[in-house]
């Protein structure tokens, strides 16, 4: 977007989609730099963008703006050691201000990838909320963290095997993560990425004591040392397949909300409150 003049950001609002990459600036244990999640988002992102860039004989061609990555997160679990955290209100707000800014810049579509754990609920529940707005009649918002679109094949990892490890993801500065960066970053990874000793007591947060609670316990990051699970067995080819699946599964994810979405697939606007409606309207002969 940053390229574009005003006219042409017009011109593609009204077809394509603006994509927003989301991520923070927060510790990443001792190996990994605070913009870890950022630089993450960014890597699936463009990856994926490469990808519907060239699109297979018989696919589509998705128009897509991206837009500069915000950042910053919520990240106040991480003040403990160093992070710039944006309350859950002000992410809110931003990413409210951001959207309406987008609507009426011309945009009709919307789509927010989320890289940090932080954010993700926040995120959701911004694009919930701006759809109820008047002011998004039209338009179609949807969102995202990157760790959850995998490509449902294995085709890029038939090479060395499957390699997820859901226990581990997405996790924090563990495995994941640090598998991720040495393909997408390695000159920021410190090596040799350090063994995490055994914890006595596992923290609640990773490892809640019952299948679907939440649990968060005072101080448990800074007991645990900022990671969520041991990163000293992540590899670079790991990573490669890791990142290859979370491109391909995002460049499906936008093709898929293209498809759905475009303006020849929206649906008329429902009748609103005094508007006359015809026997066609109420299903009459």
């Amino acid at each position: 977007m940053s390229e574009l003049s005003w006219r042409e950001a017009r011109a593609a609002g009204a077809t394509g989609i603006a994509l927003l990459p989301i991520g923070s600036q927060e510790q990443h244990a001792a190996h990994l730099p605070l913009g870890t999640d950022t630089l993450l988002a960014e890597a699936v992102v463009d990856r994926a963008l490469g990808l519907l860039a060239a699109p297979a004989p018989g696919e589509d061609t998705t128009e897509v703006v991206r837009l500069p990555t915000l950042p910053y997160g919520h990240s106040p679990h991480h003040l403990f050691a160093a992070a710039l955290s944006l309350s859950a209100p002000t992410l809110a707000a931003v990413l409210d201000d951001l959207l309406s800014s987008l609507v009426a810049s011309g945009f009709r579509r919307v789509l927010l990838v989320n890289g940090h754990g932080g954010n993700d609920e926040i995120m959701r529940l911004a694009v919930k909320r701006f759809a109820l707005r008047p002011e998004a009649a039209g338009a179609t918002v949807a969102a995202c963290s990157y760790w959850t679109v995998t490509a449902d094949d294995t085709g890029a990892a038939a090479a060395g095997g499957p390699v997820e490890r859901p226990e581990v993801t997405p996790g924090h500065a563990g495995w994941f993560e640090t598998s991720l960066m040495l393909a997408a970053h390695p000159g920021l990874v410190r090596t040799p990425v350090p063994v995490r000793e055994p914890v006595a007591v596992p923290p609640l947060f990773d490892n809640p004591p019952y299948p679907g609670l939440t649990t968060e316990r005072h101080g448990e990051w800074a007991r645990v040392g900022g990671a969520t699970d041991d990163a000293s067995g992540a590899d670079a080819d790991a990573g490669r397949r890791l990142l290859d699946a979370r491109a391909r599964g995002l460049a499906r994810a936008v093709r898929a909300f293209d498809t759905a979405t475009r303006p020849e697939a929206a649906p008329a606007p429902a009748p609103t409150a005094g508007t006359p409606r015809t026997p066609a309207d109420r299903g009459e002969q």
